[in-house]
């Protein structure tokens, strides 16, 4: 029989219903009180918890942004709802996470990075977004970029895709002597004491070897070697970011390369 009071305290229903869902019930058998403790090999899980996700995107028609969202219902339809008319090419996703207090991550996120906060009415902010990414590695979450991805990818037609790899072609690369910078200057990294050699009008020399400076980027970051990122944001050239540089040339950001 199940347990009404522990140590006097008398259990109310929700009470015994989150014991229940956790595999624990509180039983009688005769003046004892015990726990009987159901054992599984997973987490129980709420269904309804399964599509509560966060999720960073990005649009290559909206350079410098990032859009930092959440879904609780079917992912599929709230992708194809942020693809509307009034966006040029799809959205992709950078990184996405299941989470338990839906609500609560997002707002806090908001609150972080509301600095950078294009509109207080849209979802849209001007930070890199592995800074969103390290907050939310902290969450210890299940990571779903993929599944994320492909919903967006679900009924994008080759018309889509087209238009899409075109607006990438079109962004020009990052071309050092563009930008006053030659061989020989010195790029420093974020961190203020890590610095690499400009070799050529887009390569740099890394551990000996020439290479784009999306490379070292990624690796000083600790991130997969094929990872998208833009690197501008995390370099200086006699104290001025790259990316702010660039931007004053280009007027919008780089290709990873």
């Amino acid at each position: 029989m199940f347990a009404d009071r522990v140590d006097g305290f008398r259990l109310n229903t929700s009470s015994k219903l989150l014991l229940r869902l956790k595999g624990v019930r509180l039983c009688n058998q005769g003046s004892r009180i015990f726990l009987q403790v159901k054992l599984v090999d997973r987490p129980l899980e709420d269904p309804m918890e399964e599509q509560q996700i966060v999720y960073i995107l990005r649009n290559e028609a909206m350079p410098g942004l990032i859009k930092i969202g959440r879904t609780a219902g079917d992912l599929a339809t709230r992708m194809k709802q942020l693809y509307t008319t009034g966006v040029p090419v799809p959205f992709q996703c950078i990184y996405a996470v299941k989470v338990e207090h839906l609500l609560d991550v997002e707002k806090t996120l908001h609150f972080a990075f509301g600095g950078q906060r294009l509109n207080e009415n849209r979802e849209f902010f001007t930070v890199e977004p592995e800074r969103v990414i390290a907050v939310l590695k902290l969450l210890n979450a299940k990571e779903v970029t993929g599944l994320v991805e492909s919903s967006i990818q679900e009924g994008l037609t080759d018309q889509d895709k087209a238009a899409e790899a075109e607006l990438k072609r079109k962004r020009p690369v990052l071309d050092f002597a563009k930008l006053g910078i030659f061989p020989e200057s010195q790029l420093v990294f974020q961190d203020g004491t890590t610095a690499i050699k400009v070799i050529s009008n887009r390569k740099v020399e890394f551990e000996g070897q020439p290479c784009f400076l999306v490379n070292p980027t990624r690796k000083l970051l600790g991130l997969a070697e094929d990872y998208p990122i833009q690197p501008s944001p995390y370099w200086s050239y006699q104290g001025k970011r790259l990316k702010d540089l660039y931007e004053e040339f280009h007027g919008e950001q780089e290709t990873t390369e």
